[in-house]
């Protein structure tokens, strides 16, 4: 199946379309936090965006916002959602945004479908004291990537990076058995 089969149902997840105004506000007190300059408006990159369900907590707390995903049927949800940023039809492997402009990358659920460069190319997307947010996992199935993987695939780019486990019930909209997690790399 397809993404653009999966659009019409994706935000039903209450991790995906953050409807249920418990699971919204989990995720915006997770995020809004660990933005470098929170009172500043600060450009960012949210890369494999779907449909923008993040982009619009990030626009609407006043950031500049550019999202990036393959699906068109999910970046038209995505535009509705967050009229204010501008979203891009392209590869979150290789976005079309220019380099060394951005002040924050984020990513969440992306990265562990990508091929290894993916991560340089994101890396080199950060201004100089950029911010790079991941939000990833190593679920029951076996697919994604435990913390640690992902912790040394930054590493190998970056000279910090601090993994918080997200075990929080309220960001998933119930338990969860798997690894979840934020990594959070600073300049």
């Amino acid at each position: 199946m397809s993404w653009d089969e999966q659009a019409a149902t994706f935000d039903d997840e209450p991790d995906h379309g953050l409807r249920d105004p418990s699971v919204r506000a989990a995720w915006t007190a997770l995020l809004l936090p660990k933005l470098a300059s929170p009172a500043r408006r600060l450009r960012i990159a949210d890369l494999g965006c779907g449909t923008g369900s993040i982009s619009a907590l990030f626009a609407e707390a006043g950031h500049e916002v550019h999202g990036v995903d393959l699906s068109p049927q999910m970046l038209e949800i995505a535009r509705a959602k967050a009229t204010t940023a501008d979203f891009r039809l392209g590869d979150a492997a290789d976005p079309p945004l220019d380099a060394a402009a951005y002040d924050v990358v984020f990513a969440r659920h992306v990265l562990w479908t990508l091929p290894p460069n993916a991560l340089s190319t994101w890396i080199k997307l950060l201004r100089p004291a950029g911010l790079l947010l991941l939000v990833e996992g190593r679920w029951s199935t076996g697919a994604g990537l435990t913390a640690d993987e992902c912790k040394t695939a930054v590493l190998g780019h970056r000279r910090q990076a601090t993994i918080h486990p997200l075990t929080d019930p309220a960001l998933w909209g119930g338990p969860i058995d798997d690894e979840r997690y934020l990594l959070v790399s600073e300049a």
